[in-house]
């Protein structure tokens, strides 16, 4: 005998199988979560965005720890500091601009390496700076990872 269709709805499942454990009755929502696990694309978008953010974070505060001994080193005034700061803050809100349509071009992932890439050579520059204009200058270009 065929089975009857009594009109009732039938459950849509969109995978037969699952590679995390799933809950049946919460429309097939993960009840795990692998950290470790490379293997699927959104663990490694995990991982490789907060690396990211990590590097970003680290370029973008590196120099400021180092501040006190550039002070000594080169005379800076406090007047000079808060231009290099305003310059690496002006940078940054400048990239955001330029970013925004080329996220939506390009794609946010080739874009953020390019800018890590980029500006961790300024960062590697720090120990070069022998005036408050190579401070500022580097500054920006730092600043630029803000974005």
């Amino acid at each position: 005998m065929s089975a009857v269709d009594t009109g009732a709805p039938q459950e849509y499942k969109k995978y037969d199988s699952y590679v995390l454990n799933v809950d049946p009755d919460d429309d097939d929502k993960a009840t795990e979560i692998k950290l470790c696990n490379f293997s699927r694309p959104h663990m490694r978008a995990f991982h490789f965005s907060w690396w990211c953010f990590f590097i970003a974070f680290f370029i973008w505060f590196a120099i400021a720890p180092l501040l006190g001994e550039i002070k000594d080193t080169i005379g800076l005034t406090k007047q000079q500091i808060w231009t290099s700061n305003i310059v690496g803050v002006g940078g940054t809100i400048f990239m955001r601009f330029a970013m925004g349509p080329a996220c939506d071009k390009f794609g946010s992932r080739v874009l953020f390496a390019i800018l890590l890439c980029c500006c961790s050579i300024p960062t590697a520059m720090t120990g070069i700076i022998n005036s408050p204009t190579t401070l500022t200058v580097l500054r920006l270009f730092i600043g630029f990872v803000g974005a």
